[in-house]
């Protein structure tokens, strides 16, 4: 799982790194969808080997894989990773940590408790604090850390250099209480979300000025206040080595020290079977070899029918001996070489595969999901019709069951947007779209004038837009406000009936801004289409492609229909930038493991990272495949997936895409690219019409969820301010939803809202959820209390070996 970095800036969340409207025929319901409050969808479980403390071994050393050291200790930089949040975790106090079931739960160790005390005339927390709780340096934790953390985030400060997490702008004072160990905070408009503040929270001495937030807390934590401190750091080594903290006040950590380890995934087989980690995030291919070395076990342990040499029949060996002992001297030296290479290479393979008996693959689903992005700022994505075409045709239970199936995971497609099954609030508002119905999305496109004969015919004075300007007449500000105005009243509607909502969603007068703005900008569409006209056939030749439903040769111009490559301000993501650009691009499988940009694979005679090498024959001519046109042009997206080693289930995930786009007519051009440029250069700037990559899930949608869809507002420069919406898809009524559920301290009434603004995101069609991730780990079968941790955050001082025999790491064992 890999990222990479994304640009620094501003921005309201602190979520890690798709969507379509329903037809204007008839929407069914999804099956599985609740007409209830809530659906009874349970998440997958976590999978963590779960033992009680006093079953499980003092002392020893624990070797955990990440993907690379961290760039920064400091989680509210822009540049902090997945190995920030993951050691922070250990160190310092987050004091609402999510639980199993994906909601926020308050934290003992570091609260007595935290509740809004007045709501009127404005709301105030009052947190008490737990009154053994202190810093490694021996200072209680108290009010003048929350002062300072406050003043560092909220953003009146420019000096500190931070990705500002929502909610802290909101605050207008925090006093001290009855003593240091009372804090009361006041918000000057109300915050539904106060539970994800000050988390983590750092000392006063890291948040108090500027060089140290912006400079001494990125390569040391010299106070902390967690089961562990930080001990090391090593660059030669990758490792930053925690110990046991003498001055914690909870439950004593069962683990002398514990080890972060950065490992490559290409290397995590090897770091397995040698000892060097205990625990790894691992992919399928390796969860399949530790499956394997366990099967094995009765066989003397040496591998049955796979690894090197199982493909040899028995009369090909008998031929490798004759020619090694064969009158032909040199044949025979090569031949013996040969066998001997494959000797060395079996006995290294059935090394490996016993040691990889002493360990077990943890498994989940990963707080994370996989959609479809739809670029809709120009191009054939700009018209809502060919988006929700698109959407219809997809069969996302096939989707899902390409990868998780094989793992023998629940392959059920993501229902919502928001939240993940099992969460609160979760709930299928898929019906807002639209079950996969082929000839509902073929007459969606012919609606939008995307016709067999269409590549033929001369170009027309005609743009790519919503159905209600081109019938009306209407230009795009007074399509705008009709459809405001009408959403408007929708959202009435939804008071008294949420399904109404659902069906109001996709009627063609129920046109949200969004699916008017493109028209507005088709000045900007029409030059950004002769742009492509140059760019794509730059990108055949330097990139390699592979059209699915088109005549085009590899090497040849790219059709003019693909989607904008213009570029949008994009603002860094806030607070988990560690999750959040590079988990995007972790998540997606875009870096290495060693959170270096993965190696692109290259093919020969073809450029680097090409779905086929230059010279490959396409799939038959357009014609033949009923490829869709208009103006003269035919109706090809342009798909761009990451090249990374680590992206093939990703790959194949797009692949299905094509073949089912391919069957309603519209070709994809399938684009394979470095993985360093695949968010940067693709996903940020909008050089992509579908594109696949992850979200995390968060326990706070409404502040976490509106940078991902809230409507793209223009810059004084004439770009777009994107936010995390790399889709330019959004509306103004699911921006207010949001708004709305971001104020509502009634919890119950927060999630309606959400519902109502998932339905919504549904319905406009920009992003379509498609599975929650696998997460597959591999543990040490002798330690407990870690593994596939699902939703719920590490609890680090449980984690150990079950019997003291065992206790200590592979490697301490060799010693």
């Amino acid at each position: 799982m890999s990222h990479v970095g994304v640009p620094r800036g501003t921005v309201r969340k602190r979520r890690s790194l798709a969507l379509l409207t329903a037809g204007v025929l008839t929407i069914p319901v999804l099956a599985g969808c609740s007409s209830g409050d809530e659906e009874t969808a349970r998440g997958v479980p976590q999978d963590i080997a779960p033992a009680a403390r006093e079953t499980v071994a003092d002392g020893s050393t624990v070797n955990w894989a990440v993907d690379a050291l961290p760039a920064t200790f400091n989680a509210f930089q822009a540049d902090a990773d997945s190995a920030t949040t993951r050691i922070t975790g250990a160190l310092l106090p987050t004091l609402f940590p999510m639980d199993r079931t994906g909601q926020p739960k308050l934290n003992p160790d570091y609260l007595e408790s935290a509740k809004v005390i007045e709501r009127e005339p404005k709301q105030v927390v009052l947190y008490k604090l737990n009154q053994q709780a202190v810093w490694s340096d021996g200072r209680e934790i108290g009010a003048p850390d929350f002062v300072a953390q406050w003043r560092a985030l909220r953003g009146k400060d420019s000096a500190f250099w931070t990705a500002r997490n929502a909610g802290y702008e909101r605050i207008e004072k925090i006093e001290r209480g009855a003593d240091d160990l009372q804090v009361r905070v006041t918000f000057s408009k109300p915050y539904a979300d106060w539970r994800a503040l000050f988390s983590p929270l750092y000392p006063k001495e890291i948040t108090g000025s500027p060089d140290a937030f912006n400079d001494g807390a990125r390569t040391t934590l010299k106070n902390t206040a967690g089961p562990f401190v930080l001990r090391s750091v090593s660059k030669s080594k990758g490792t930053v080595t925690l110990a046991r903290n003498p001055r914690w006040w909870g439950d004593r950590a069962k683990l002398d020290t514990l080890v972060f380890r950065a490992v490559a995934a290409k290397d995590r087989t090897q770091a397995l079977a040698d000892g060097t980690v205990d625990v790894a995030d691992i992919d399928a291919a390796t969860a399949d070899r530790i499956t394997l070395a366990r099967r094995d076990r009765g066989n003397n342990g040496q591998p049955l029918n796979h690894g090197p040499g199982s493909e040899i029949t028995p009369a090909q060996a008998l031929r490798s001996w004759a020619q090694a002992h064969g009158s032909d001297e040199d044949a025979a030296e090569i031949a013996q070489a040969a066998r001997e290479k494959n000797r060395k290479a079996v006995a290294a393979y059935a090394a490996e595969q016993k040691a990889l008996r002493d360990f077990a693959v943890r498994k989940s689903l990963e707080p994370a999901y996989t959609q479809l992005a739809l670029n809709g700022e120009s191009g054939p994505l700009a018209d809502d019709r060919v988006r929700r075409a698109v959407a219809r045709a997809l069969d996302r239970e096939e989707l899902a069951r390409t990868v998780l199936g094989p793992l023998g995971l629940p392959a059920k497609p993501l229902g919502s947007h928001l939240a993940l099954a099992g969460q609160p609030g979760y709930k299928d508002g898929s019906g807002a779209l639209g079950e996969q119905n082929t000839k509902e999305a073929q007459a969606l496109l012919a609606d939008a004038g995307w016709t067999r004969g269409g590549a033929a015919e001369p170009p027309k004075d005609t743009k790519a837009g919503s159905e209600a300007e081109k019938k009306d007449g209407k230009d795009g500000k007074d399509a705008e406000a009709d459809a405001e105005k009408k959403t408007t009243d929708d959202a009435e509607a939804d008071k008294d009936s949420e399904e109404e909502t659902d069906k109001d969603s996709t009627g063609k007068a129920d046109k949200d801004s969004a699916d008017n703005e493109a028209a507005a900008e088709r000045k900007k569409a029409d030059q950004a289409s002769a742009d492509r006209d140059s760019e794509d056939s730059a990108a055949s030749r330097d990139e390699g492609l592979y059209i699915v439903g088109d005549d085009n040769k590899p090497g040849a111009p790219a059709p003019a229909t693909v989607g904008s490559a213009s570029a949008g301000h994009v603002l860094a993501p806030a607070r988990t930038a560690a999750v959040q650009g590079t988990a995007l691009l972790r998540q997606a499988g875009l870096l290495g493991e060693d959170g270096a940009v993965a190696a692109t694979d290259k093919q020969p005679g073809g450029a680097a990272g090409a779905y086929a090498p230059v010279g490959t024959a396409a799939p038959a001519p357009a014609a033949a495949k009923g490829q869709l046109g208009k103006d003269g042009k035919t109706l090809t997206l342009r798909f761009v997936l990451p090249s990374g080693p680590g992206s093939q289930s990703l790959r194949s995930v797009g692949d299905k895409i094509a073949v089912m786009l391919e069957k309603i007519g519209i070709g994809t051009e399938i684009t394979k690219v470095p993985d360093e440029s695949y968010f940067k250069d693709h996903i940020a700037s909008g050089a992509y019409d579908l594109a696949l990559y992850s979200w995390p899930a968060t326990a706070y949608p409404a502040t976490d969820g509106r940078p991902i869809y809230a409507k793209p507002e223009p810059a004084t420069d004439g770009s777009l301010l994107v936010e995390q919406n790399y889709t330019r898809v959004g509306t103004d009524h699911i921006d207010q939803l949001f708004d709305k559920a971001a104020a509502e301290l009634d919890e119950k009434a927060a999630r309606e809202l959400m519902k109502q603004a998932d339905a919504r995101i549904w319905a406009a069609a920009g992003s379509i959820p498609l599975f929650q991730r696998p997460q597959l780990v591999a543990v040490d079968k002798k330690l407990a209390n870690v593994g596939a941790f699902g939703f719920a955050a590490p609890r680090y001082q449980d984690i150990g070996f079950k019997n003291r025999q065992a206790a200590g790491s592979p490697a301490d064992r060799k010693k």
